[in-house]
């Protein structure tokens, strides 16, 4: 525990020096979109010209864009379990999306627990893939309130009543509901009405908006809008763009909710995305190399804002590398709370407020099993090698942002230094919750072996209890 005091004193001597309207503790507000891609935000410079974010983009500009900002996993559970604990996902036996949206053990204190000694009332709205039982979702693990679906992944847009009894149900508070409209247009009523009654107390939103993953579903009237102004795009394209549009306009409406009510200059809100956007809907990540389900930057890399009018000046872009894990202690350390267990990431704090210009230099990625990829970032240096290869690669980030000039032949002690801190990594993380080895090679092998056998054993048992 000594070692979170540095955290209590450095928020307290921060919340000292605030205004008397924002000495109670901020506000908390994550939004997370689903699959966007890094160029689909028309503030980064190398978006396509058909996209518009103009509601991101203020946001952005009158908050703080991190340039090099990460999150844990290059699919979308896996990366969820890590922000909602402050710890790679991997140390609960998360590596893979069917592992992350089972569910991880309740030992494991999420988000909103952390935030309870200081009297925040949460909810979450939209995705949460990491649980498929009311017991492992959102209001069984610590939220007050909540609105939304459970799922692997997906949900359609439309039919949230379930009447193709193919779509899952949607939920109120662990209860299945029946609703209409469209899914992100709701997603962002149920927020905003949320802020509108808790404003008068600490809040914190989590906003998993399922925008913009598959399934390609908007309202005709704005692909048709997006098609006659860009002719040349195509349709799957002109789709996302109207899907992004709705994305862009709720969090507009968030930005706008937390203004009028009075609580905005005192609200840490965050923004960023749950992995690189994805090839299947026509996604840009410019100009990173890769897409989702890889670990090259455009798989891992998102677009990430932060905001605290009273507690740090916008208008900025901050290049040092950070990652999706530091949300959850920087929400602690501008609450001024302390976590009651080791976290993987750190507060921002320092770099917001300009009291420091360093922060974590090493950063991991591991899919696990015997095909799984892995990557690991440290210094300027990244090594990295895609789910199902061999080959193993190393670039210099600093020279090199595009991953395009591989120099794992010419550097040899660089990539061997870079293997044993992933190794050393990897020998903390669990084991993958599916039986599945962490690494590849004999050791792997045997693990795989030995689950093996003990499912066969388990298959004969209930086939043996049948037949009783």
């Amino acid at each position: 525990m000594k070692r979170c005091l540095p955290f209590a004193i450095a928020s307290a001597l921060l919340i000292a020096a605030l205004p008397a309207a924002a000495l109670r503790p901020p506000n908390v507000v994550v939004i997370i979109s689903d699959d966007q891609g890094f160029a689909d935000i028309s503030f980064n410079p190398h978006h396509p010209r058909e996209v518009s974010t103009p509601r991101l983009d203020a946001l952005a500009r009158e908050g703080v864009w991190f340039s090099q900002a990460y999150i844990t996993g290059n699919v979308c559970s896996p990366t969820r379990a890590g922000l909602m604990t402050g710890r790679y996902q991997q140390r609960a036996g998360v590596y893979t999306g069917g592992e992350g949206g089972a569910g991880m053990a309740q030992s494991e204190k999420l988000f909103p627990r952390f935030l309870t000694p200081a009297g925040y009332t949460s909810a979450a709205y939209g995705k949460w893939h990491i649980g498929l039982t009311v017991a492992q979702s959102p209001v069984g693990r610590g939220f007050d309130e909540w609105y939304g679906f459970l799922g692997r992944g997906a949900h359609d847009y439309f039919d949230l009543a379930q009447k193709n009894e193919d779509v899952g149900p949607m939920y109120r508070n662990g209860k299945e509901i029946k609703d209409e409209g469209y899914m992100t247009t709701r997603l962002t009523d149920e927020a905003v009405a949320f802020i509108q009654r808790q404003k008068a107390n600490p809040f914190f939103v989590y906003l998993a908006y399922n925008a913009v993953h598959a399934p390609a579903q908007a309202p005709a009237e704005d692909i048709a809008r997006w098609r006659k102004q860009f002719p040349e795009i195509t349709e799957a394209r002109a789709i996302l763009m109207a899907m992004l549009h709705h994305l862009d306009l709720g969090v507009g409406r968030v930005v706008d909710t937390l203004k009028k009510e009075g609580v905005w200059d005192n609200t840490l809100l965050f923004f960023l995305t749950d992995n690189g956007g994805s090839k299947a809907m026509s996604a840009m990540n410019t100009p990173l190399r890769g897409a989702k389900q890889q670990n090259y930057e455009g798989g891992i890399r998102t677009p990430f804002i932060a905001s605290w009018p009273a507690g740090f000046k916008g208008g900025r872009t901050i290049d040092t590398p950070i990652v999706a894990l530091d949300i959850l202690p920087t929400a602690l350390d501008a609450a001024g709370l302390a976590p009651d267990r080791p976290l993987d990431g750190r507060s921002l704090l320092p770099l917001l407020t300009g009291k420091a210009d360093r922060h974590t230099d090493t950063f991991f990625w591991s899919e696990g099993g015997e095909a799984g990829g892995f990557a690991v970032r440290s210094g300027d240096w990244k090594l990295v090698q895609q789910r199902g290869e061999r080959k193993v690669e190393l670039f210099d980030l600093a020279k090199d942002p595009a991953e395009k000039n591989d120099l794992a032949g010419t550097h040899p002690d660089r990539l061997a230094e870079l293997t044993r801190l992933y190794d050393a990594w990897l020998d903390q993380m669990a084991e993958p919750l599916s039986g599945a080895p962490k690494r590849p090679g004999a050791q792997g092998a045997a693990v795989a072996k030995k689950s093996k056998a003990e499912k066969r054993q388990s298959r004969d048992v209930e086939r043996a209890k049948k037949k009783q």
